[in-house]
Order: C-alpha cells, then sequence, then structure tokens
C-alpha cells in the first residue's frame, strides 16, 4: 500500500481538527475585538477565520467532490486536488505568520483573549504543518503517477493513401 493511501486519512481528520479549533479561537477574538473596542477584528484573525473555512471546504472537495465528480482517475483531478492542497499551505502560513506579527507589535497582551489570540497562532502553525506534510505527500504522488513530463505529444498516426495507376486512368 502506498504511503498516500494510508496516510492521508488521518492527515485529513487532523487538518479538520486544527480547522474548527482555529475557526473556533479566531471567532472568539473578532467577537471580543468586535463587541469591546471600538475597532473592528484585525485583518489577520479575520484571515485565519477564512483559512479555517477554506480548510474545512477543501477537506470536503478533496476526498468527495474531486475524486467522484472531477474526471477521476485522470491527470486533471490530480491537478486540481494538488493546488487546493498548495493552496492551503500557503494560506495557513500566512495566517499564522500574518497573527503573530500583529500579536508582536502589541503593547500589551493579557487576558483570555490574548491567550486565545496566542493559541490561534500556534494551532494555525500546527494545521500548516500538516497540511505542508500531506502537500509533500501529494506532490510526490502527483509525480510519481507521470506529471506534466509525461504528456508528451502524440504523434499522428500515419495514414495509408491508395496510390492510384496512371496507366489505369
Amino acid at each position: 500500500m502506498s504511503l498516500f493511501k494510508t496516510a492521508i486519512l488521518p492527515l485529513r481528520a487532523i487538518q479538520g481538527v486544527f480547522a474548527l479549533l482555529v475557526l473556533a479561537l479566531s471567532s472568539y477574538v473578532a467577537h471580543w475585538y468586535n463587541t469591546t473596542t471600538v475597532i473592528s477584528s484585525p485583518s489577520s484573525i479575520n484571515f485565519l477565520f477564512f483559512a479555517s473555512l477554506y480548510s474545512l471546504l477543501s477537506i470536503l472537495a478533496l476526498e468527495f467532490l474531486i475524486p467522484r465528480f472531477v474526471a477521476p482517475k485522470t491527470a486533471a483531478s490530480n491537478y486540481i486536488a494538488l493546488g487546493v492542497e498548495l493552496s492551503n499551505v500557503l494560506f495557513w502560513f500566512a495566517g499564522f505568520v500574518g497573527l503573530a506579527v500583529f500579536l508582536s507589535k502589541l503593547l500589551f497582551c493579557r487576558g483570555s483573549v490574548c491567550q486565545s489570540a496566542q493559541a490561534d497562532v500556534a494551532f494555525a502553525a500546527a494545521a500548516w504543518l500538516v497540511w505542508t506534510g500531506s502537500g509533500v505527500i501529494m506532490v510526490r504522488e502527483v509525480v510519481k503517477k507521470g506529471g506534466l513530463m509525461s504528456w508528451k505529444r502524440k504523434e499522428p498516426a500515419a495514414v495509408e493513401v491508395p496510390v492510384t495507376n496512371k496507366e489505369e486512368a
């Protein structure tokens, strides 16, 4: 059995758990900002909220929609899945780095909302690591199945043209 088949389902479950944790923590911090302060929630919190929703939809798409409805067992479905996988890696990286930078610039950070935002950074970084791991596995699988380099142009088939004798005409 390949690494892809044995490892991908547990990784998807872990990704889903981290996405739900980050969604809950980001929601709490955003709610605190929107109800307690006069400014709206920081864009880095809002971005992590988006990243967690995107991850949950991606897990649904990667496990149920793409394999069944988008040209199963073709190179197109492999590249669509790879694009979704790698976009999650990018979103999680941008999200946890952005929130870490935001928290480092705060003049003070105390209370449950600050601890929730710090936990949000930690869980987002862990989600990035898990998505990176599944992304590496996906890249290996796509390369093993051929990838772009195996899409060689097919030579046109030779067509036999009947030869007619000029003497018969």
